[in-house]
């Protein structure tokens, strides 16, 4: 079982009511979320661990993992609110405005953290809960504990207004990125983590400290996969772009699915030769499902049997 840590939040997407008024509606969101989603409905077996409230929002939260069929026994409780993520839509590209003081997501503590992950078989990690304290450091503990023997997927997911203390980000960002073993960035996301470094050294580095799969994602010029064995491109698949929201989040699942499928998502495969064959299958499901994913309105990734 795939176990996603990370937010939960609700999404506000910008509406218009009948009467032409501006209004915003509530959807479940959050980058870690969404790619619990995106997996489960891909046909991965998936589970969260997250905060969630027992608001309003926490319940429709909860009740959103539960109907795609996402555990949630591990998810941590409490009566503190719902993330709120306001979005607002420029030419189909999001940008967002975060209400996270205080709330049920934010304020997990490493103590809250389970003693065992038994039936977990690989992990990611992402999202803004892994720029805001204390969340961020109960996820890093979680990453660090379980690295030895887990394979682990990161997602920064870079959100730079976001970020209130640029350098404690970074060496968590760091210390957490030199255990994983695959790391999905997109270009823009390697152009802030790097100082604007060429692709290639950034990478290298990355590769270096030990990752074995780095993925940089660059919108419509595809991703390229590196590893030690050399790199990878593929193209994006054509679609009539509504928005992009999830879009990177359900080529993660796709990724994580696909290697799962194939027998590849251990630390014992990940540390051996990755065969082309078996990384292109990967990527191709990974972007045929982002493909399906930004001709929708929101986060709504597609189920197999729509790829």
């Amino acid at each position: 079982m795939l176990l996603c840590c990370g937010e939960s939040l609700i999404d506000m997407l910008p509406r218009e009511t009948s009467a032409g008024e501006a209004a915003f509606a509530p959807y479940s969101g959050g980058a870690v979320l969404n790619t619990a989603i995106a997996a489960a409905r891909l046909g991965q077996k998936t589970a969260m661990l997250t905060g969630l409230s027992r608001d309003l929002f926490g319940q429709i939260l909860e009740g959103h993992l539960a109907s795609n069929h996402v555990d949630t026994s591990l998810c941590l409780r409490s009566d503190r609110p719902t993330t709120l993520a306001f979005v607002t839509l420029k030419d189909g590209h999001a940008t967002y405005a975060f209400y996270d003081e205080n709330t049920a997501g934010r304020m997990i503590s490493p103590v809250d953290l389970p003693a065992s992950l038994e039936g977990i078989t690989a992990l990611f990690f992402g999202g803004i809960s892994l720029a805001v304290e204390p969340c961020a450091d109960t996820y890093e503990t979680l990453c660090l504990r379980e690295a030895t023997r887990l394979p682990v997927m990161i997602d920064p997911n870079i959100r730079p207004s976001f970020i209130t203390d640029a350098a404690r980000y970074r060496a968590r960002l760091a210390r957490m990125l030199a255990v994983a073993d695959i790391i999905k960035l997109s270009d823009e996301d390697l152009a802030w983590l790097s100082n604007n470094s060429s692709e290639a050294e950034a990478v290298g580095d990355l590769l270096t400290a030990g990752a074995k799969l780095v993925l940089i994602t660059k919108g419509a010029d595809g991703v390229t996969a590196y590893s030690a064995d050399g790199q990878l491109t593929h193209p994006v698949i054509p679609a009539t772009v509504v928005d992009t929201v999830g879009a990177g989040d359900t080529f993660n699942a796709g990724i994580l699915t696909g290697l799962a499928e194939a027998g590849y998502l251990s630390k014992a495969a990940l540390a051996a030769p990755l065969p082309q064959d078996i990384l292109k299958t990967a990527l191709d499901l990974g972007v045929r499902a982002a493909a399906v994913t930004v001709a929708r309105a929101g986060a709504n990734p597609p189920l197999r049997a729509e790829i």
